[in-house]
């Protein structure tokens, strides 16, 4: 069975009267960041490419596709509209859609698909609503990164690898310019997290495989080089982490990457 949810008590007004932003908030970390936000107290808009679910837990959402220039932009105008500004900026789109195979596989398409997703979505979005941020001198953008930055996987990741490295090193800088200006800059990277669509694959690896699901999940395990907590991270507690570096509990923090991962990283 998936891992039993984590409940963490949650103060309900500590970000009351604060506008978020959380891209890619339908599914798996986005919806867990989502919901925890709203829970304390904030409005919260979100964004992707597919319908609305029904269990959305967002006060504005808007269908786009922020791996382009104009879903940005419609991304931008719609949160304007509604909520002239935003004070929390979460950029948690990413992913990819290369075909294994090593470096040879990765066209130069491939390549601009992951930078477009996992790089050039947030500087734009960055573009277009840190002007604002700077004006009021106050705000926080979270850029969720990725372990596989300094643990790439070159079979299959390697362009997404890359893109969320140099969005770590756009992160570092950025925090290097408008933090003096009122604006916090942190970078978040996740593990292994044991989503709804990790915990499909497992089902299916266990099936291809002829195993248990306890077996399949050890193996995508092992295949990272181990977790040394024994299990993958759980949305929720992945969100939990944002949640605190968003919050004023977090005011001297700034421009740091903090590491989500039960340990799979095996360096400082």
């Amino acid at each position: 069975m998936m891992a039993t949810q984590t409940t963490f008590p949650v103060t309900p007004t500590e970000l009351a009267g604060k506008r978020a932003l959380v891209t890619g908030g339908t599914e798996g970390v986005g919806a867990a960041i989502v919901s925890r936000l709203a829970a304390a107290g904030a409005r919260v808009a979100t964004t992707a490419r597919s319908e609305r679910p029904r269990d959305d837990a967002s006060d504005l959402y808007v269908q786009a596709d922020v791996s382009t220039s104009a879903g940005v932009q419609s991304v931008a105008r719609a949160v304007v509209d509604r909520y002239r500004g935003v004070d929390i900026l979460i950029h948690n789109v990413g992913g990819s859609s290369a075909p294994a195979g090593g470096f040879a596989a990765l066209t130069d398409d491939e390549w601009q698909r992951e930078l477009d997703l996992n790089l050039l979505a947030a500087v734009r979005l960055d573009r277009a609503l840190l002007p604002a941020m700077l004006e009021q001198r106050s705000g926080v953008i979270v850029h969720v990164t990725s372990i596989q930055r300094v643990l790439p996987l070159y079979d299959a990741t390697l362009a997404y690898a890359a893109a969320k490295a140099a969005l770590a090193t756009y992160s570092k800088g950025l925090a290097n310019e408008v933090g003096p200006k009122g604006v916090r800059v942190v970078s978040v990277a996740p593990g292994f997290t044991e989503t709804m669509a990790a915990h499909r694959l497992i089902l299916r690896l266990a099936e291809e495989r002829g195993v248990d699901e306890h077996t399949a999940r050890q193996g995508l395990m092992d295949s990272l080089g181990g977790i040394p907590i024994g299990r993958p991270n759980r949305p929720e507690e992945v969100a939990e982490l944002v949640a605190f570096l968003v919050s004023e509990r977090a005011a001297s923090i700034h421009g740091a990457e903090y590491v989500i991962d039960g340990g799979t990283v095996p360096t400082i």
